[in-house]
């Protein structure tokens, strides 16, 4: 196992009626669910887009319950994009970190971890969506095709989504500490093929 230390930069909530632009807090508090108030709050949530595996609407385990991003990898966005700054409130993002330069590469199982016992499992790479691209181009009026370029820019940077594996507190300055799974490597013979 591999072990890498980062720091919350900010700590957002998703709690404004109908946006997914984040606010910032000093702190949140998270249960089993998430952050109560949060628009991903829930054990559970209805499949989308993001899983056509399932009908859409088919009550499935909530993967998203916290979405987290880097400082580098907005900064590697922005620059990219342009812009001076790229917030990860216009990512909806419910935490941002400091010493992550490739935290979406994190392997899914990979787990964040607190001093005061708050433990995250990473579910993934949170794919990038058209919505923060419309939200940058707004604020960027004169820079046309902004909402286009996001999605191809932000991928493999957009950061990741965590399930809550131990509920508690978490603040502005905390430091995170990554244990890292390796990852499985399935051989072409061990595959099943029919």
């Amino acid at each position: 196992m591999k072990f890498l230390s980062a720091t919350v930069e900010s700590v957002l909530l998703a709690d404004m009626h109908g946006t997914f632009v984040t606010r910032r807090a000093d702190q949140v508090v998270l249960d089993m669910a998430g952050i109560p108030g949060d628009r991903h709050y829930g054990l559970t949530r209805l499949s989308g887009a993001r899983e056509p595996m399932y009908p859409r609407g088919t009550k499935i385990r909530n993967r998203r319950q916290i979405s987290v991003v880097s400082t580098e990898e907005c900064d590697q966005i922005a620059q990219q994009l342009g812009i001076d700054v790229l917030l990860p409130e216009w990512l909806g993002a419910n935490l941002l970190l400091r010493g992550l330069p490739h935290l979406t590469q994190l392997p899914t199982g990979s787990r964040l971890l607190l001093p005061n016992g708050v433990g995250l499992v990473c579910e993934g790479e949170n794919a990038p969506c058209r919505h923060p691209g419309e939200i940058i181009q707004t604020l960027h009026p004169a820079q046309p095709g902004l909402i286009k370029r996001f999605v191809p820019i932000a991928q493999k940077r957009r950061g990741i989504v965590c399930s809550i594996e131990c509920p508690g507190t978490i603040g502005q300055g905390d430091s995170v500490r990554i244990l890292m799974e390796p990852l499985a490597i399935v051989q072409p013979q061990m595959a099943i093929h029919q």
